[in-house]
């Protein structure tokens, strides 16, 4: 049995913490990424860790836009580590692979949410992501050029971000113990040694994060 758990409990410091209900290309942002993932045939049910006294918002959500893949509903935690672990606790203990999906990244075709899949059914973690292309400079005071660094070396991760469930919950578990933050969930997989297999994103996959995001983003949707 195949999981997603769709991470709607941040703050959304550099754009507002309502980003998720901005309506672009006909509906709120996070109504777009619950649908990519209510319509992949490889999920067989999604936990929602949102924000506390916006559950009856989620719940509203749903009836308005007819998903009708079996959900759950969980309030988040203090930081991101702790939203994901209210997720995997809410976890059918038949779910044998979970994808973690930041709600605010709508683009997420079916075929990437089932290549994640299938690779963290083959390695026991995956994640989304592109190599980069532009040239990296690495800057100490942010005014002047510290190094060039080797871009072929290079990935930037997305979401989803993809596990055995047993792998994940180990990862996080041992981060929680050593007092370790982590923004990222393959980060806690590095703590314990966990291979992380990339899988290259054929389609642009942003995140809304700031305001210039939203057009370019509109476009993909529509384009869909």
């Amino acid at each position: 049995m195949n999981a997603a758990i769709l991470v709607a409990a941040g703050k959304g410091v550099r754009m507002g913490a309502e980003k998720l209900w901005i309506e672009i290309a006909g509906r709120p942002v996070v109504a777009h990424t619950w649908k990519n993932f209510n319509d992949a045939k490889c999920v067989d049910e999604i936990i929602l860790v949102v924000r506390a006294g916006t559950q009856e918002k989620f719940s509203e959500l749903a009836a308005i836009f007819h998903f009708q893949k079996s959900f759950r509903i969980v309030v988040g935690g203090a930081e991101r580590q702790d939203s994901v672990w209210n997720g995997l606790e809410a976890l059918s203990p038949k779910t044998e692979i979970v994808a973690i999906q930041d709600a605010a990244r709508p683009c997420t075709t079916e075929e990437l949410i089932a290549a994640t899949i299938e690779a963290a059914r083959e390695t026991g973690a995956a994640v989304a992501a592109q190599q980069f292309t532009d040239t990296v400079k690495e800057s100490a005071d942010g005014k002047t050029i510290l190094r060039t660094h080797d871009r072929s070396k290079l990935w930037s991760v997305q979401t989803p971000q993809t596990f055995r469930v047993e792998i994940i919950r180990r990862a996080i578990s041992a981060a929680r113990q050593k007092k370790i933050i982590y923004t990222d969930d393959t980060a806690a997989c590095e703590l314990i040694g966990q291979p992380v297999q990339l899988v290259p994103s054929a389609t642009p996959n942003p995140k809304v994060t700031v305001p210039g995001d939203l057009p370019f983003i509109e476009a993909l949707l529509k384009s869909f």
